[in-house]
């Protein structure tokens, strides 16, 4: 059988990252801006939950544990195709904390371990950007590397090639129900999904459907 990353793993962490839906500035553009220039907010919801190994029942004999989310307040606009998705406007962050106030507890909550995150490259860049944009690291410095996360997309690709990708789509090919997300999406809800996502493509449980799906 072959060896996975998260075989000598007794804990894992599911993630997921809400954010106003503005584009990232490249980092040559960051390091040409003139300078004390503040970089606009990119985070305004972070999700995790945590997948505990106990040896028991299926799907390795991993158990879901405790959760973590907050709002952050990016102190710049949200996008109004961001607003339609997740459905978090500039008033509902008016009294949250900035990305400095929380990243202690989130880190706390972290760990060393390894992350789930779908289309993971998202949430590594944003998480970096914060760290920088927040003075905690130079521009260009990886806080979080590719090596802390399992991907679900990537995994979906592997279990259903030439299917979408979307979180959404997985999700219906697992099986798991996302009703709670045909309203709008939320960080501790999606990382929810993408745990249960991970959990039955890394032990086989496809559902009925298996991978002939779609």
């Amino acid at each position: 059988m072959t060896t996975q990353p998260w075989d000598g793993s007794d804990r894992l962490v599911a993630i997921d990252i809400e954010t106003t839906g503005r584009r990232m500035p490249k980092l040559e553009d960051i390091r040409k801006a003139p300078k004390g220039l503040r970089q606009p907010g990119l985070v305004i919801e972070i999700g995790c939950i945590e997948l505990l190994r106990d040896g028991k029942g299926e799907n390795g004999g991993w158990t879901k544990g405790r959760t973590w989310e907050t709002r952050v307040n990016p102190d710049a606009p949200i996008h109004p195709d961001a607003i339609k998705v997740h459905n978090i406007r500039p008033n509902d962050l008016k009294t949250a904390p900035r990305f400095p106030q929380v990243v202690e507890e989130m880190m706390a909550f972290l760990g060393d371990d390894l992350l789930i995150a779908h289309a993971y490259k998202n949430e590594m860049d944003f998480l970096n950007y914060e760290f920088a944009r927040m003075g905690k690291v130079p521009w260009g410095t990886e806080v979080f590397g590719s090596p802390r996360f399992l991907c679900t997309k990537e995994m979906s690709h592997e279990h259903f090639p030439g299917a979408s990708g979307s979180l959404d789509a997985l999700c219906d090919r697992l099986w798991l129900d996302r009703s709670d997300r045909f309203a709008h999406h939320g960080a501790l809800l999606d990382a929810d999904l993408t745990a249960d996502a991970f959990l039955k493509m890394a032990y086989g449980d496809l559902g009925p459907r298996d991978a002939s799906f779609g």
